[in-house]
C-alpha cells in the first residue's frame, strides 16, 4: 500500500472516530430534558421538568393516606411547571442522591427545602429564595443538658445527612451525627436517647408536633437570622435559573406561594424574615 493510500486511510479513520465521539457526547451529556447547552431549551422542547424530592419531609414533600406525593415544594413545584408552560415530572430520592443526580443531569431541578449555603452556591445556580425559615434546636423533654447551641459540644444529633443541619451541628463542635432519612426517624432517635437533640427547620417540627401533640419534645432554641430557601439547578444554566426565578416571582406576585405556605404551615414562610 503506497504511503499516500495509507495516510488517507488513517485520516478516515480518525474522522470516524471524531464522528462518533462527538455522537456518544451528544447522547451523554444532555440533561434530564435535553442537551445541556440551553436547559430552558430542551425543558420546553421535553414538555416538562424533572423534580426531584425526598418525599418523606412532612409537609414539604410526603405521601398522604391514599399514598399521593404532597406537600408545600410539591405544590412549588407545580406552580413553577406551570409557568414554564410544561408539566413537573416528580423523581424521588434520599437527601445525598438528590445532588447527584443533579450533578449526572438525571434532574433539571430540586425542590425540597434546600438552603442557600456558600458551599452549595459555588457548585451551583440558585433561584430566588421562595421560603424563609429558622433552625429549631429540639430535644426530649428530660433533657436538662441543652438548653442552647452552644451546648451541643460534645453531644450526639440526628439529621439528613449532608443537610445544613447536620453542617450547623458540627459547626458547634458535636460528637457525631447520626444520619436519617426521615423526620419520623430524627424524632424517635431523640425520644430514645439515641441522640441528645436535633436540628431542623422550625416549620417542620411544628408540623411534627400538631400530628403528633403528646411527644415529649421541646424547642429550647432558634437561630435568629433566617435560612433562604430556593431551587438549585447546575451551574451555567442561567437562561433556567432567569426562567426559574421569573416563574417564581409570579407566584410570588399572584398570591399563591403564599396561599401554598399558609395550607401546609399554617402560615406565611414566603414574605421574608
Amino acid at each position: 500500500m503506497s504511503t499516500r493510500r495509507l495516510l488517507l486511510k488513517k485520516a478516515l479513520a480518525n474522522s470516524s472516530m471524531i464522528l462518533m465521539t462527538a455522537a456518544l457526547c451528544a447522547c451523554g451529556s444532555g440533561t434530564s430534558s435535553g442537551t445541556s447547552a440551553d436547559q430552558f431549551s430542551a425543558v420546553k422542547s421535553a414538555g416538562k421538568v424533572v423534580v426531584a424530592m425526598e418525599g418523606q419531609w412532612a409537609p414539604w414533600t410526603y405521601h398522604d393516606e391514599s399514598g399521593e406525593l404532597v406537600g408545600f415544594d410539591v405544590e412549588v413545584a407545580k406552580g413553577i411547571a406551570e409557568k414554564l408552560g410544561v408539566t413537573a415530572e416528580f423523581v424521588e430520592g434520599e437527601w445525598d442522591s438528590l445532588f447527584a443526580g443533579l450533578d449526572a443531569g438525571r434532574y433539571d431541578m430540586i425542590c425540597n427545602g434546600v438552603e442557600i449555603t456558600e458551599e452549595r452556591a459555588e457548585k451551583y445556580e440558585f433561584s430566588v429564595p421562595y421560603g424563609y425559615i429558622h433552625t429549631s434546636l429540639v430535644v426530649s423533654k428530660d433533657n436538662t443538658d441543652i438548653h442552647s447551641f452552644e451546648d451541643l459540644k460534645g453531644k450526639i444529633t440526628t439529621n439528613s445527612i449532608s443537610s445544613t443541619y447536620e453542617a450547623i451541628a458540627r459547626s458547634y463542635g458535636v460528637a457525631d451525627v447520626l444520619g436519617v432519612d426521615t423526620i419520623d426517624e430524627t424524632m424517635s432517635l431523640v425520644l430514645s436517647g439515641r441522640a441528645d437533640a436535633t436540628l431542623n427547620a422550625n416549620v417542620s417540627f411544628y408540623d411534627y408536633m400538631s400530628v403528633h401533640p403528646d411527644a415529649q419534645l421541646m424547642e429550647v432554641a432558634q437561630t435568629e437570622d433566617a435560612s433562604l430557601v430556593s431551587v438549585p439547578i447546575r451551574k451555567g444554566e442561567t437562561a433556567f435559573k432567569d426562567a426559574v426565578d421569573a416563574a417564581i416571582e409570579s407566584l410570588r406576585a399572584e398570591g399563591r406561594l403564599s396561599e401554598i405556605s399558609v395550607k401546609y404551615f399554617g402560615s406565611d414562610i414566603t414574605g421574608g424574615k
